[in-house]
C-alpha cells in the first residue's frame, strides 16, 4: 500500500485530474486547499515582498489530493495520464506527485 500525494498547481484542472484518478481505478481520496511556501513568504512576510516580481504568472493556491492506493501498479498509469492533463510534471508549475509507504491503515473503503 502507498499513500499517493498529488499537489496540483492549476486548480482549474481539478475535475480532469479526478477523472484521471477514477479512470485508473483510484476512487477515493481527500482534497485539501493548499498554498505554496514561496507564495506565502512573498505575500505574507514583508521581508520577502521583493520576490513578488518572480511570482508573476504563478498560481497562488493549489489543491492537494491524498489517496491510499492498495494496487501500486495503478501509480505509473496515473502518472502518465497526469502528464497529459497537467503537462510534464518534471517541469515547473505543473504539480508534484509522490508516494510514501503505508504499513497499516483502518477506515478505508472496501474496493469493489
Amino acid at each position: 500500500m502507498k499513500l499517493l500525494v498529488f499537489v496540483l498547481n492549476n486548480e482549474e484542472l481539478l475535475e480532469q485530474v479526478l477523472e484521471a484518478f477514477t479512470e485508473v481505478g483510484i476512487s477515493g481520496g481527500t482534497i485539501l486547499d493548499s498554498e505554496g511556501m514561496g507564495r506565502f513568504l512573498t505575500y505574507e512576510i514583508p521581508l520577502f515582498a521583493g520576490f513578488q516580481k518572480f511570482m508573476k504568472g504563478n498560481k497562488p493556491y493549489n489543491k492537494t489530493i491524498f489517496s491510499v492506493v492498495r494496487d501500486e501498479t495503478l501509480i505509473p498509469k496515473l502518472h502518465r495520464i497526469l502528464n497529459e492533463v497537467c503537462g510534464d510534471l518534471s517541469g515547473p508549475g505543473t504539480g508534484i506527485l509522490f508516494t510514501l509507504p503505508v504499513d497499516w491503515a483502518v477506515g478505508l473503503a472496501e474496493e469493489e
